[in-house]
Formats: C-alpha cells, sequence, structure tokens
C-alpha cells in the first residue's frame, strides 16, 4: 500500500514568515515592504515563494552522476572509473574493520594481562 505525504496547506496569503518580511521590507526600505505586501495580495505566500526557491536551488546543485555526456567512449570509460573506485572504496572499508577489530582484539588482550597481573593481593606498606 502506497501512502503519500502531504504537507499541511496553509489556508492565508498572510503567514508568519510572509508577515515577518513585510515589517523586514518596511524595516530596511519602504519601497522593498510594499514590493512585498504587493507579493502578497496579488502574487501569493512568501511560503510558496520560499519553497519555489528552495527547490530551484536544491536543483540547480543536485547532479545526476549517471547523466550521460553524449560521448559514449567517455560514458564508458566513467562508468567503469566509477565502478573501479566503488570497489576500492568497499576494499577500504573492510580493511580499516580488520584494522580495528585486530587493535580492539590488542587493547581487550593487554586490558585482560594487566587485570589478571593485578589480581593478587597487594602488600601493605608500612605496617609492623
Amino acid at each position: 500500500m502506497n501512502t503519500v505525504s502531504v504537507k499541511p496547506k496553509r489556508s492565508g496569503r498572510f503567514t508568519p514568515l510572509g508577515i515577518a518580511a513585510f515589517v523586514l521590507g518596511f524595516m530596511v526600505w519602504w519601497p522593498l515592504g510594499l514590493a512585498i505586501l504587493a507579493y502578497i495580495i496579488w502574487g501569493g505566500s512568501v511560503d510558496e515563494l520560499v519553497e519555489d526557491t528552495v527547490a530551484q536551488v536544491k536543483g540547480i546543485f543536485r547532479s545526476s552522476p549517471a547523466a550521460s555526456t553524449g560521448n559514449s567512449a567517455f560514458d564508458a570509460y566513467r562508468e567503469e572509473t566509477l565502478k573501479r573506485l566503488e570497489e576500492e572504496r568497499r576494499e577500504f572499508e573492510e580493511f580499516v574493520i580488520k584494522l580495528r577489530q585486530a587493535r580492539d582484539k590488542e587493547e581487550f588482550e593487554r586490558f585482560m594481562a594487566e587485570r589478571n597481573g593485578k589480581t593478587t593481593p597487594a602488600k601493605k606498606r608500612g605496617g609492623k
């Protein structure tokens, strides 16, 4: 069963963000405040404007590694190189895990050796 998450839609154009933008616009420069007020009245909600801007900026910075460049030789080379790098990354992660396990084992064995060595009762000093 597919569930679609739907954001609750604000009912009015004067949202807290819109009011804050309106007030700050007047504080910075009164024509800016008037422009924001005009946008809220005739254009829409400032929240929608911000959401649309954020989505566009995310779209600009989001790049697909599988996007074709139009050059099939380069695309094949890139795919091969990416696969090789991914395999090297996995091998390195396995190496690091084994290295950590060896270090942990050594530290644990050292701890146990020190612990077993200190189990003998210590002599009291200064007592006759």
